[in-house]
């Protein structure tokens, strides 16, 4: 089934209202959908590189939206909908347990799971289950969200078809590095 969809994601990248399809694809992957709007993006910007920071706007604005959605998911609706998607990725078990951490650390979490391929949506769900701060979700969702799909949205329009293969084979390496970078930027940061 998610091979499925995945086609029939990379399949609307061709459409030619593909620009609202990415809107969809991206609001619903940060509350329920299991297939990131990446794979829309990269054959968009490469069909048309000159839309790239048009392509990544509406993607960040979109997923910024969709995770507000998932965020009420979780505040009005955890017992109902929520759990459901949580226990679908595999993370019922340890959502309690992460309780106390996301407490103390809740708007870095969400900047992290903003650009990684953690799935986005179970953090969504868990800023409203445990009521961060609306603001500081939306604003991290916007930083991490918004430099993630500019991120690839750059270096696709600067390096063109390339860049495809060797973001496509190490994405998760790729997103690792990135949140390890940031961290130490943050830190020394702090410590200047």
């Amino acid at each position: 089934m998610i091979k499925r969809l995945y086609d029939w994601v990379i399949g609307l990248a061709a459409h030619p209202q593909a620009i609202w399809w990415l809107a969809l694809v991206s609001f619903a992957e940060s509350s329920v959908f299991p297939i990131p709007p990446d794979v829309m993006i990269v054959p968009m910007v490469l069909s048309d590189r000159a839309a790239a920071w048009r392509i990544a706007a509406v993607c960040t604005l979109a997923s910024v939206l969709g995770g507000l959605a998932g965020y009420a998911i979780g505040y009005f609706f955890y017992d109902a909908v929520g759990a459901r998607i949580v226990e679908f990725y595999g993370y019922a078990g340890k959502f309690e347990e992460f309780r106390g951490t996301y407490t103390a650390y809740g708007a870095w979490i969400v900047a992290m799971a903003g650009l990684t391929p953690f799935p986005y949506k179970v953090i969504t769900i868990a800023s409203g289950v445990f009521a961060l701060d609306p603001v500081v979700f939306i604003i991290a969702s916007l930083l991490s969200r918004g430099l993630r799909f500019f991120a690839e949205a750059a270096l696709l329009w600067k390096f063109g078809p390339p860049i495809r293969e060797f973001i496509e084979k190490r994405v998760e390496l790729l997103s690792i590095v990135f949140v390890i970078l940031l961290f130490c930027g943050f830190l020394l940061i702090k410590l200047l």
